[in-house]
């Protein structure tokens, strides 16, 4: 059902492509700077900084982050291993852009092919993979559109697994940011995008990625730069601190791969010096039970519905909570019943709230159970 939707939604795309696309990356940005930018903190997906990020531009070959992200479900999903062997097929011939020179009947494994997509930027292994996947690249393109559908991302298309220059083909700095969010998460492809330069096919084929930041960034620990005529400069820079938290940038349209690069290292510098990771944490022993009238029990056991992490600017002060509860509950109380709210702030922004919800649950007190009760103490 989900791919059928895909199929309808990807015809009325390119039967409508003009109404869609704004305009190329190169046309949005101005002089010496790139056309959009978005900063976010990995776990949360909190946007921090942005300036036109949802504004719908070609991306280029960014657009193989979301390809990367289905390989690596099916490498999770047990679909493949890194080390199962793939044959190229017929579709490999005259492929265009970026390439490993992959002949119909060449194999190579999952491992070489994901080098050579994320460091080579490769259409033929790209090809390899989405057939490997899908059946075909056609399906696959279906199943990259049905995952931005279900990731929220409504200002995203895609025409092919590779982002091969397509006037058609759009997505924004925040759709990127998102997908890079969900890749940060698939350990399986976190070795591959340290990779600044390797070979594959039996070392006759240099690969060296075009994200210099891999080679030259302590904090790098993912993701992509590409760039083309239409797309102007573009990287999407992951970056995780000592402590673990991690940083996604994600700059489009820059007139050369210096400002790209620089205002991406810039933006990831700027989560980690001017902001910082509170949890809300409330222990559920300090929320005590409320009371229950009309039940078999008196009271009733509450906790915070979903604890959670919020980034604050790194001077904010303490969180400030307030707990809003009733005086009493009228049974029956069922379990997970909402009764209340938790709410955080900082200063007098409200910046997190959760409900309270009940432990358990509290039947409504009966005289058939009156009188078993009274029973019960008789006969002990």
């Amino acid at each position: 059902m989900r791919r059928r939707i895909s199929a309808v939604f990807m015809a009325l795309l390119m039967l409508l492509p003009a109404a869609v696309v704004r305009g190329s990356s190169r046309d949005a940005s101005a002089a010496g700077e790139p056309a959009a930018y978005v900063l976010i903190e990995a776990d949360t997906g909190t946007v921090l900084e942005e300036n036109c990020s949802h504004i719908p531009m070609n991306a280029g070959y960014l657009s193989k982050l979301m390809s990367l992200l289905l390989i690596a479900e099916d490498i999770g999903n047990g679909k493949f291993t890194p080390e199962t062997e793939l044959t190229a097929s017929e579709s490999v011939r005259g492929t265009k852009g970026s390439v490993v020179w992959l002949e119909p009947g060449d194999r190579m494994t999952v491992d070489e092919l994901l080098k050579s997509v994320i460091v080579g930027n490769a259409n033929d292994a790209m090809t390899v993979l989405a057939e490997a996947s899908e059946g075909s690249a056609e399906e696959f393109v279906l199943r990259m559109n049905a995952e931005a559908f279900d990731l929220g991302l409504r200002d995203t298309s895609f025409y092919s697994p590779y982002g091969y220059d397509d006037e058609r083909e759009h997505t924004t700095a925040a759709d990127l940011a998102v997908i890079c969010a969900e890749l940060s998460r698939q350990e399986v492809l976190t070795p591959y995008f340290a990779i600044w330069r390797d070979f594959v096919k039996n070392g006759t084929v240099e690969l060296v990625s075009e994200n210099y930041l891999a080679h030259t960034y302590k904090k790098h620990c993912g993701f992509k730069a590409a760039h083309s005529e239409r797309s102007g400069y573009c990287i999407a820079e992951g970056a995780r601190g000592e402590d673990g938290t991690s940083y996604i940038a994600v700059v489009l349209g820059a007139e050369d791969d210096e400002t790209a690069r620089t205002t991406a290292r810039k933006l990831c510098d700027k989560g980690f010096s001017g902001y910082k990771v509170t949890a809300t944490m409330f222990p559920d022993e300090m929320i005590a039970p409320v009371k229950v009238r009309h039940g078999v029990d008196t009271a009733v056991e509450i906790r915070l519905e979903r604890q959670g992490e919020l980034i604050l600017p790194r001077d904010s002060g303490e969180l400030r909570t307030v707990v809003v509860l009733p005086y009493y509950l009228e049974a029956p109380v069922r379990e997970g019943q909402r009764v209340g709210t938790a709410a955080f702030y900082n200063g007098k922004a409200l910046v997190y709230e959760a409900d309270i919800v009940t432990v358990g649950s509290v039947r409504k007190l009966t005289f058939g159970y009156v009188l078993a009760q009274m029973l019960l103490k008789m006969i002990e």
